[in-house]
């Protein structure tokens, strides 16, 4: 791949990759507030302002290394925001909707991105540059956010599907799983290195994809 192959990918990808990330965090963040913990407020996190949200690696080198050497399933993360679960009304019950809100702020994307992608085909002329650049940014967002939302869904701690499962088993177990999550990093990036997470995630992934296409009538 040329230099101006990859700054095109680059470009397409970095919108809809940092709308990703951004708007997934501050999600968590303000649902907290909303449940109690003001703690990702008082520190600046329940914002749109990227910077608040990017990691140097997470966020930039290893989605741009991803992208550059044309891997088959992309993902990344971002700063993750600081919620203190005990300043929540109902800890074990609230923090269920606070872990979710930064899948279901991804899957709300994945149908902006899809509605943008929708009025691009039907209003804008396809030929020239700018709006099949504009149609393949939508096309990565819809990508991005299919895929956060599945990686953030395992359950696995720390991830916000582990935080869901820890939130619905009952207390001795919940207890127990949750000594686990000093490993989750180290074992989601196993996943990742052996190729078994791309096995896992790949079905459904596709699936995803094909149904968004489908029920936005795009081929």
């Amino acid at each position: 791949m040329d230099m101006h192959n990859i700054m095109i990918k680059l470009l397409v990808n970095a919108l809809p990759f940092i709308f990703a990330i951004t708007l997934h965090e501050a999600a968590h963040g303000y649902v907290a507030r909303r449940f109690g913990d003001s703690t990702a407020y008082m520190l600046g996190r329940v914002t749109l302002n990227p910077a608040k949200h990017i990691d140097l690696i997470g966020t930039i080198l290893i989605p741009a290394a991803l992208i550059i050497a044309g891997a088959s399933f992309l993902f990344g993360w971002a700063k993750p925001v600081p919620v203190n679960f005990n300043n929540l009304r109902s800890p074990k019950r609230d923090s269920l909707w606070v872990a979710f809100a930064g899948p279901g702020a991804n899957i709300i994307q994945v149908f902006i991105w899809a509605i943008v992608a929708r009025i691009l085909v039907e209003v804008a002329p396809m030929e020239g540059l700018v709006a099949p650049f504009w149609l393949a940014v939508c096309e990565a967002g819809i990508m991005w956010n299919i895929m956060f939302a599945l990686i953030n869904l395992l359950p696995i701690l720390p991830l916000d599907g582990g935080r869901i499962l820890a939130s619905l088993l009952p207390d001795k177990a919940s207890y127990a799983f949750s000594r686990t999550e000093p490993y989750g990093f180290f074992v989601v990036m196993a996943l990742a290195l052996t190729g078994v997470l791309s096995l896992v995630l790949g079905p459904p992934f596709l699936a995803l994809m094909r149904g968004t296409y489908s029920l936005f009538g795009f081929q």
